[in-house]
């Protein structure tokens, strides 16, 4: 999914930065071609691509098997103070975007 970035946050994320704050959260961090990947908890894959200095697009694939409830608690609050972090939006004014994205019919 594509996410925005808040207007002159991206000074914070440009060159490794983005990669060092991948490790911080996920741990280990791969680069491969023009994206990020790392896995989390139940997120066998996470990838993350900067497609503009104002968009960052994030797909995850979840674990298959059985998912303990904690341990998708914790994956989605990693993910979301990674994407809080990455765009300088919180999930409330992702979801306010999205929606009014939704609406004008640019999802």
């Amino acid at each position: 999914m594509d996410f925005d970035i808040k207007k002159g946050w991206f000074k914070n994320i440009e060159g490794d930065a983005l990669k060092d704050l991948m490790k911080e959260i996920f741990g280990d961090t791969e680069q491969e071609g023009d994206a990020l990947v790392a896995s989390y908890g139940v997120l066998s894959r996470i990838e993350v691509r900067v497609l503009a200095k104002d968009k960052l697009e994030i797909v995850t694939v979840s674990r298959e098997g059985p998912l303990g409830d904690d341990e998708v608690l914790d994956s989605k609050r990693r993910l979301n103070a990674f994407a809080e972090r990455a765009t300088g939006f919180d999930s409330k004014a992702r979801m306010k975007r999205a929606q009014k994205k939704a609406k004008e019919g640019k999802l």
